[in-house]
């Protein structure tokens, strides 16, 4: 008892029917969950197992690391007070700089922590851009990767990562440069 749990923002009405609510639900009940999966399954479902990550200011932490052209471009630091930091269910924004210096401190490399980034995207070659979301543990010293975005991130006024060639791009400026590029390439080959 009590270890069934699902965090999702799934919304089951009283007629069983799901509908995406944009906000963060726990059910705790074997029969909810069950009914949740059960409704689920036969399109496919995306099971996260959870990691008890690192957190900032009481709020669990992970980051969104845009990889274009297979460098790191862009990272943002997403926060909540449930396990999911989506920005789009209620996540807020963190604060990059102190996350670099948590990862400093507890021994970590912020260079190490791109590469696993850039390293997760080279799995998916046919994508120019992805949005990786690294879940730093708890002491900001390992890392794990929750999954793999396949359009990258839109992420206004965010500036590229200081050497990752985008500096002065925010995460649409980079990507739409990337699709350009390689369409440039492309025909270029068909030429």
């Amino acid at each position: 008892r009590g270890r069934v749990q699902a965090t999702t923002s799934v919304h089951r009405d009283p007629h069983g029917r799901l509908f995406n609510s944009l906000r963060v639900r726990r059910y705790t009940t074997e029969s909810e969950v069950a009914a949740i999966v059960d409704a689920l399954a036969p399109d496919g479902l995306h099971i996260e197992r959870w990691l008890p990550k690192a957190s900032q200011h009481g709020r669990s932490a992970d980051l969104r690391v845009v990889v274009v052209g297979g460098r790191a471009t862009h990272a943002v630091v997403r926060t909540s007070s449930s396990p999911m930091t989506n920005l789009h269910l209620g996540g807020a924004r963190g604060d990059l700089a102190e996350a670099r210096a948590a990862i400093t401190a507890a021994g970590g490399s912020w260079n190490d922590a791109l590469a696993i980034c850039e390293r997760a995207a080279a799995c998916f070659p046919g994508f120019s851009r992805v949005g990786v979301d690294l879940l730093p543990a708890t002491g900001w010293r390992r890392f794990a990767v929750g999954e793999v975005n396949a359009f990258g991130d839109l992420l206004p006024r965010l500036r590229g990562l200081d050497g990752s060639g985008a500096e002065q791009a925010d995460t649409y400026d980079a990507q739409v440069a990337a699709i350009l590029r390689r369409i440039g390439s492309e025909q270029h080959v068909i030429a």
